[in-house]
């Protein structure tokens, strides 16, 4: 029977919420919503659309890493947006992170905690071996 493994941002020093950064299960790695935070401290970085997006896919890249996968292991993303008006800013970024055969996504607009901008979670295929 397989077990859930969690997997840890390796730079989060700060407690907040009841939730692990990501969980591998049956070779799958699920993230939890990231977003544009200071990993020492917990408080959110604020500035523009691209600056917040930039920040929160380094975080999910840290926590792909972690869990020995790359971006193009990603194959599904949720993204939050708390302004559908920042939405051309956003893509513009995410699509430098992610190249090549992109994630499925959805993006909606959410209220999102600490006033940040963007919000994203994942599902990525672990590598096998």
């Amino acid at each position: 029977m397989s077990e859930n493994r969690e997997i840890r941002h390796p730079e989060k020093r700060f407690t907040y919420g009841l939730f692990s950064a990501g969980v591998i299960r049956d070779g799958w790695l699920y993230l939890s919503g990231q977003g544009p935070l200071d990993m020492e401290t917990g408080k959110a970085v604020h500035g523009t659309i691209e600056e917040e997006t930039a920040l929160t896919l380094q975080h999910i890249e840290s926590i792909l890493k972690e869990a020995g996968c790359k971006r193009s292991d990603v194959v599904r993303c949720t993204c939050y947006l708390s302004d559908m008006e920042n939405f051309e800013g956003f893509n513009t970024t995410y699509g430098k992170f992610f190249t090549g055969v992109r994630p499925a996504r959805t993006t909606i607009q959410a209220g999102l905690m600490k006033g940040i901008k963007v919000e994203i979670d994942a599902v990525a295929r672990v590598p096998e071996g």
